[in-house]
């Protein structure tokens, strides 16, 4: 185990599990902790690691014993995909959460755990801005229940093992996070993605009109995965308390307003209509990130340019879609 005088930053070389690694928030940080000059990072692909093993997850930690573990492992997309399997979203995550989380606890190595959650935590109704304390006032929101219940178990796994032994296990809440991914995400995920590869599709085939789905109107928060990453590794440096921590820009666009600026990136001049059949999701989910800011952080990338170098990926990347 590293020294405990040791910040995580400064411990270069204290093994490091990234869980999650080949997905955008795992494949990022693993990317930044190498640039960093991180030595003993830790990663596993699915074939070697299933985490919704039990048996499996607990022969890895006491084979490794890692000092450091930021859990990004998850299956995750839109609100569509969640509804699409409902079932597949709450076992999996589930899995994946309690087996990571336990085996951690259990092997006795680990000094400071991060587990990445979502705001799909938080009910329909929360205030807005949504404060940390709006955990737990109201269900989830429909449709997004089955991946929030699942991130909601792994903030009271960590408060629990910090309150029953003392583990130093934080969590971390982001806000519809974008940015890089290979290959690059199906329709059936987060709306950035679908958007560029919808607008994209219809630009190369001389499509004059172009369906997306629900109205438009709906408020929602992006937050690109580099800055996620910046607050990640804050936190996993200066941050040790019980309550989850928000992350988000803290710029709202409506859906409508994301849509028009993925297509003048991309350069689609056609119409856009909107399929006000398909649901909306919540009205609005900006999150208060206060506290995060608090601890120094400040995101960096603008939504438009962001939405840029994403859409430079994807035509980079096209052929392994």
């Amino acid at each position: 185990m590293a020294d405990n005088s040791v910040s995580f930053l400064a411990d270069r070389s204290g093994k490091t599990f990234v869980a999650g690694h080949g997905g955008m928030v795992g494949s990022a940080v693993h990317r930044r902790l190498t640039d960093l000059g991180f030595t003993n990072i830790v990663v596993r692909t699915r074939a070697e690691l299933d985490l919704t093993r039990q048996q499996d997850v607990e022969a890895f930690f006491d084979s490794e014993r890692p000092c450091y573990v930021i859990v990004c492992a998850a299956r995750c997309g839109g609100l569509h995909a969640s509804m699409a399997a409902p079932a597949e979203y709450l076992t999996e995550n589930l899995n994946i959460t309690v087996n990571v989380l336990s085996a951690a606890h259990r092997c006795g190595s680990v000094r400071k755990l991060l587990f990445l959650a979502g705001a799909t935590i938080y009910p329909e109704d929360a205030p807005q801005p949504i404060p940390e304390s709006a955990l737990l006032s109201g269900p989830p929101a429909p449709g997004s229940e089955w991946y929030g219940i699942a991130r909601i178990v792994g903030i009271k796994m960590c408060q629990a093992y910090r309150a029953g032994h003392g583990m130093d296990a934080i969590a971390a809440v982001p806000n519809n996070i974008y940015g890089p991914r290979e290959p690059f995400s199906t329709e059936l995920t987060h709306v950035v993605p679908a958007l560029i590869r919808r607008f994209h599709h219809a630009k190369v085939t001389g499509t004059p009109e172009t369906v997306v789905w629900g109205s438009g109107t709906v408020l929602r928060e992006f937050t690109h995965v580099d800055d996620l990453v910046d607050a990640m590794l804050l936190l996993m440096d200066k941050y040790s308390d019980a309550e989850h921590v928000n992350v988000g820009s803290g710029v709202e666009v409506t859906l409508r307003e994301l849509a028009e600026t993925v297509k003048e990136v991309v350069g689609y001049h056609g119409r856009v209509v909107w399929d006000v059949g398909r649901p909306d999701g919540v009205p609005r989910r900006l999150l208060d990130s206060s506290k995060m800011r608090q601890l120094g952080w400040e995101p960096k990338v603008a939504l438009q340019h962001g939405i840029m170098k994403l859409y430079q990926f994807y035509l980079a990347h096209k052929s392994m879609t």
